[in-house]
């Protein structure tokens, strides 16, 4: 794996590096989300450009809706906006979370909940403006000054950036309109008042373009490809006469046929693990001869760790000699494989070679390994999908592919292999059409190919391919997924052009279907598990919380994103005797379902303490000792406490469990003073303290599990006090809490864990438990 793809490896000093040799406004953007600090939550954020006549446009954005584009497209730096601002200012302008809702747009992404901070900074070189990066932060409470110096130190990298391309290259700064960039970065209209520079493709530096090489960029989202005159010219194809770029000709069209294989595995190679790659190929030109091309590219990968985007260099090897030095007389095939995050695939045209065929087999071995690796690794129907779009479809040059799976005897469509973009509509009715002909593959279990001599015929072809117009795939293929002796399901390929398949080729996708079958049938045992472990937790949780005197209550569970997706968190409210009431958050260690099943367990065994009379302190001792008697080495945390909603007497014992916190009337969030001990099962015969406390009326106590605070980019203490900024910042907002409380809990719940949906992954699942004592019993 390349280490400058590793979520794992994010630093401000890094981010700096590859911001410098970002190609346009979208892509700095996105390196910022992408690479910057993870508390720069992505949602919301924009990057604006001075134009010639000094407004500020909107060249690139992240997480905006339609009308936020259309009415903050272009902003007059002498406005009171936050953008214009930082550049007034020259200096950071931060909203509070408090004033998001008022001064900037994006309700949608969480914009307005009181939670999270946008901070505005001017883009300048050598105090010359060049624009404004505007940027949403899960900051909930101040932002700390170390956190600025790292903002502005982004800020001033991507000035300088910008500075450069505008100066020596004279880039247009925006990426063609409906081309996805990296992170889901969308593109503004054009940054300098120029309405044709949106349509322009970002060009290297004059130092590329004068060694010769050829530049070309393919979106793995929507399927557009760019290939720069050189390029163009380095294969053979004619350049526009406007020496602007043009979409690419397809990969079968340009590498020699005993090369394509290897190339296509090579390519699958670099999909499945990201970073750079580089691949030697024939270009077979017109009237005989090859020319020998070297393609150096990367391949980009979205914060979710998918492919979006390619982009590299070709070179002529030749030098300019003419092709005819190079016959075609064989070839020998050499494969140094992956290493430190690199897939080199070098095919040589050599005289004497092979010419029986059997490198062409190997290729294609290689071909399917690849594609083995890949779906190897996908655990889940929806990982299976993704591997298919994301490694599959581009190493075999396909437009797109549909699948069906067989359910209960009828075929049903998943979810479609192509992400996003606007082809999303376009493969919906692919599928309905292509319906009939899938059904009739897998009822025959023979793949089926389009013909060009039967073209016309009508015979064992998709009906879209007779409707005409874009959904007219030039060829296809459709594959029967037979697993085991069972129906699976059905695989519909389409191509942009039309191909003959050769005997070897439709070798290579049955033996495809072969393997996507048992990585379906796989997945989909799998997802059936995993349903019924949520289920089962979930059973074992409160259904609702029960309606008890004097409080208001509110709770909320999110699963782990990453294992099983299921653990043992658990939390509980209790009708106890004398009119007390009982409130328990706990944390079983690990996230399978031996987790699961202790936590169902331990909550009965401590709701049955808990309800004979026993205080909270006896209560964690002998859960404590019915963990260590049972059999199973997982120990867990708990926090358990009881309420007198008479006297808001509040006594509770804490067992390795994070503090409570308490929102006072007067907007203060603090954690209680709650001596604790060892976590259940860790030591048995240790007694835990009891502390006793006062909950005055309409005040709120919040219990939570850690998986609410914790980011593994983020210090635990940190994070704790970014969670009690926030809680002052609600409780000012909300003012005193005095007439339905319960709707304002159910808010404050609903904000807390935005921050942690919000999160790129979740490691461990999530619980809190939120209780409001009322002014009066009732």
């Amino acid at each position: 794996m390349d280490p400058r793809s590793s979520p794992t490896a994010r630093s401000a000093m890094r981010c700096v590096r590859l911001l410098l040799g970002c190609a346009s406004a979208a892509e700095l953007l996105a390196t910022v989300l992408a690479e910057g600090p993870g508390w720069i939550t992505g949602e919301g954020s924009a990057l604006y450009l001075l134009d010639p006549g000094g407004l500020l446009r909107l060249s690139a954005s992240h997480g905006l809706p339609d009308w936020a584009h259309e009415r903050y497209s272009v902003v007059d730096p002498a406005s009171e906006l936050p953008a214009a601002m930082a550049l007034k200012l020259r200096r950071p302008y931060l909203l509070s979370p408090e004033r998001t809702s008022v001064d900037y747009p994006n309700r949608n992404a969480g914009m307005g909940t009181g939670m999270v901070a946008i901070v505005t900074l001017p883009m300048l070189v050598d105090e010359r403006p060049v624009g404004v990066l505007a940027l949403a932060l899960a900051h909930r409470g101040i932002v700390p000054r170390r956190d600025l110096d790292v903002l502005e130190t982004l800020a001033d990298a991507c000035a300088h950036r910008l500075a450069y391309l505008l100066e020596h290259a004279g880039a247009p700064l925006a990426p063609r309109p409906g081309a996805a960039a990296p992170n889901g970065v969308r593109p503004g209209p054009g940054p300098c008042g120029d309405p044709a520079a949106g349509t322009a493709h970002p060009l290297l530096s004059l130092a590329v373009r004068a060694s010769g090489h050829g530049a070309f960029e393919r979106d793995l989202v929507t399927g557009e490809t760019h290939w720069d005159a050189q390029a163009l010219r380095l294969v053979g194809r004619p350049a526009p006469q406007d020496g602007g770029p043009a979409p690419a000709p397809d990969l079968d069209l340009v590498v020699h046929p005993e090369d394509l294989p290897d190339v296509q595995a090579a390519l699958a190679e670099a999909l499945a693990t990201g970073g750079p790659y580089r691949l030697r190929y024939r270009v077979p030109r017109r009237g005989g001869g090859v020319v020998r091309i070297e393609e150096t590219g990367e391949v980009m990968l979205d914060v979710h760790r998918r492919p979006v985007r390619i982009s590299g260099l070709i070179a002529d090897l030749d030098h300019g000699r003419t092709p005819d030095e190079h016959p075609v007389t064989g070839r020998a095939l050499r494969r140094s494989g992956r290493a430190n995050g690199k897939v080199d695939g070098k095919v040589n045209g050599t005289a004497g070679g092979n010419t029986d065929g059997t490198s062409a087999a190997g290729a294609r071995s290689a071909l399917l390994l690849a594609l083995t690796r890949t779906l190897s690794r996908a655990v889940t129907v929806r990982d299976v999908t993704t591997a298919v779009t994301d490694v599959a479809r581009p190493a075999f040059g396909a437009a797109s592919i549909v699948l069906d799976l067989v359910d209960e005897g009828r075929l049903l469509p998943v979810a479609h292999t192509v992400y996003g973009g606007p082809r999303r509509t376009e493969l919906t009715r692919l599928a309905d059409l292509s319906e009939g002909v899938m059904q009739r593959a897998l009822a025959r279990s023979t793949p089926l190919f389009s013909e060009p001599a039967r073209r016309g015929r009508g015979r064992g072809r998709p009906r879209a391919a007779d409707a005409g117009g874009p959904l007219a795939p030039a060829a296809w293929a459709v594959l029967p997924l037979v697993a085991s002796g069972r129906q699976v399901g059905s695989c519909l390929i389409t191509f942009a052009t039309e191909r003959v398949f050769s005997r070897e080729d439709r070798t290579l996708y049955s033996a495809f279907a072969g393997i996507l079958a048992q990585s379906l049938e796989r997945a989909r045992l799998y997802d059936t598990h995993h349903h019924r472990a949520t289920e089962l937790q979930r059973a074992m949780l409160p259904r609702t919380l029960p309606r008890l005197p004097g409080i208001a209550s509110a709770a909320r569970y999110l699963p782990s994103t990453e294992g099983m997706q299921i653990g043992g968190d658990w939390y509980d409210l209790l009708r106890l005797p004398d009119g007390r009431i009982g409130l328990v958050i706990g944390d079983v260690q690990g996230h399978n379902a031996e987790a699961t099943a202790v936590m169902g367990q331990l909550r009965s065994g401590l709701r049955a303490y808990a309800t004979d009379g026993h205080d909270p302190a006896a209560t964690l001792a002998r859960t404590s000792r019915l963990l260590a008697e049972l059999d199973t080495e997982l120990f867990a945390t708990c926090l358990y406490l009881t309420l007198d909603p008479a006297d808001g007497t509040l006594r509770a014992a804490r067992a390795g469990h994070p503090a409570p916190v308490r929102v006072t009337e007067d907007a203060r969030a603090v954690e209680l003073d709650l001596p604790g001990g060892p976590p259940l099962g860790v030591a048995p015969d240790r007694p835990y303290p009891l502390v006793v406390e006062h909950l005055p009326p309409g005040e709120t106590l919040l219990v939570y599990t850690d998986g609410l605070v914790e980011d593994r980019g983020e210090d635990y203490d940190e994070s704790v006090q970014r969670m009690l900024g926030g809680l002052e910042l609600w409780a000012r907002n909300a003012g005193p809490v005095r007439v339905e409380p319960g709707p304002a809990l159910e808010r404050l719940a609903d904000l807390l864990t935005l921050n942690v949906t919000e999160r790129r992954s979740r490691p461990d699942d999530v619980a809190l438990l939120l209780l409001h004592r009322l002014s009066a019993v009732h």
